[in-house]
């Protein structure tokens, strides 16, 4: 195992390209993505993601140097690395079952140049086991080379918060691990050397892969419990935001708070670890449980709005309702496994016309994954609508006027609690 390894990064998305642009700090870098269109924009200094700011990309891109990054869309080129670490998608299907093909993938196109002495290391997110049960036979079989004698293996999981711009990938503390005592240790040398804070060395790759799911598992049955909390206090007419204020009073009270939940963590990963569960013969229920209330969410706040409608004797069939935000999290591009299609659709199934708004959000990208024509300016809008719900609180929707787009029966849903109260009809 090298010293000042040459390192490869597998996959150039939210994860990939803040984690290359930090190492390239320090070491050459080659960044592969598969994806030549995201290749190019990078080399252009263009990140989508906008996680990386145009002048770091230029910085690290900066061929002068004796260390930085290069991207490239040609698979050969990763032969020259040392260190492979994959960053791929590992996304669940319409059953909510683990997709593991982009990362068998890479596994895949790594095992063609892999060499003696080379570490492979995993940041997608799995179920315990998958590094060394699924990674590692590819690795050998297409590498015709031996685990633990040829080349080694670690896990160390990511831990993005696309749109966070405080805890940033050097700033958040890393969980690693390691095939072997001595690759453990230097998989855990090579994050501390550009994680600024600080590195957690794991006693097994598995504990490292269950460390990971249980993390946002726990984020997610929490958010439930307060979701769930929301429905019956709504029942009750009782303001849930106001009850979650004082019994935060209370010094050891997590003040959790009902939302949507999606994205690539937090409504995906309990998946995974449920489906190991369930593959050892335990059915889990807490977090299936917990699931089943986050995914439900997005109709229930339809038929909340639509309900607020008929009270106010609002037109609901062929009526108009504007939908503000699109990504799954606020001041953030990022539109994967989005709950506000939920919403969305819902609201369609009530013959509701539903414009969507999202200054953040990629038009294109949204009419490829939902086949909705988003609006993104202000301007655009509609004079009046019979409902407006807010599902994302972007910074941008601070100074949205409410009452330009609304008459006396319309109806305005605040899912994030974001507006004065005095502006809403209902939130949850």
């Amino acid at each position: 195992m090298k010293k000042d390894p040459t390192i490869a990064i597998i996959g150039l998305g939210y994860v990939g390209l803040p984690l290359a642009v930090a190492f390239a700090a320090k070491y050459n870098v080659i960044g592969f993505d598969i994806n030549s269109k995201r290749v190019s924009e990078l080399n252009q200094g263009n990140d989508f993601t906008l996680e990386i700011s145009k002048e770091e990309l230029q910085e690290v891109l900066d061929t002068s140097k004796s260390f930085g990054l290069e991207v490239t869309d040609d698979a050969s080129k990763i032969e020259a690395a040392q260190v492979y670490v994959i960053t791929v998608p590992t996304p669940t299907n319409k059953y909510n079952q683990p997709v593991l093909i982009p990362l068998q993938k890479a596994s895949e196109a790594v095992g063609k140049v892999l060499k003696k002495d080379d570490v492979v290391i995993i940041e997608s997110t799995v179920y315990p086991g998958v590094t060394e049960d699924v990674c590692v036979p590819i690795l050998e079989k297409v590498s015709g080379l031996n685990f633990n004698k040829d080349f080694y293996a670690g896990y160390s999981p990511e831990r993005i918060n696309p749109g966070d711009k405080k805890h940033t990938v050097t700033k958040i503390l890393k969980v690693t691990s390691g095939s072997t005592p001595e690759t453990a240790q230097y998989v855990d040398d090579l994050y501390a050397s550009i994680i600024t804070a600080g590195t957690h060395l794991a006693p097994s790759i598995k504990v490292a892969e269950a460390a990971k799911v249980i993390e946002n598992s726990q984020r997610d049955i929490n958010i439930a419990f307060v979701n769930e909390l929301s429905k019956i206090f709504r029942l009750l007419d009782i303001d849930t935001q106001e009850v979650l204020e004082a019994a935060a009073t209370k010094w050891n009270f997590i003040k959790f708070t009902p939302g949507l939940v999606g994205g690539h963590c937090i409504g995906v990963d309990p998946y995974y670890l449920a489906q190991k569960a369930m593959e050892e013969g335990y059915n889990p229920e807490i977090i299936l449980a917990g699931r089943r209330m986050n995914d439900g969410m997005g109709s229930y706040v339809a038929h909340e709005v639509v309900k607020l409608m008929i009270k106010k004797d609002g037109k609901v069939k062929n009526g108009n309702a504007l939908v503000m935000g699109i990504t799954f999290k606020e001041n953030c591009p990022d539109i994967r496994n989005s709950k506000a299609i939920d919403v969305i659709t819902e609201l369609k199934n009530y013959h509701l016309n539903v414009d969507v708004f999202d200054p953040w959000a990629n038009g294109q990208e949204v009419n490829n994954e939902f086949g909705i024509s988003l609006i993104s300016e202000a301007k655009k809008l509609k004079e009046n609508y019979d409902a407006i719900v807010l599902t994302v609180s972007h910074q941008e929707f601070l100074d949205f006027n409410i009452e330009q787009y609304t008459s006396d029966t319309s109806v305005v849903f605040d899912v994030k609690s974001f507006f004065p109260e005095d502006k809403i009809d209902g939130r949850l």
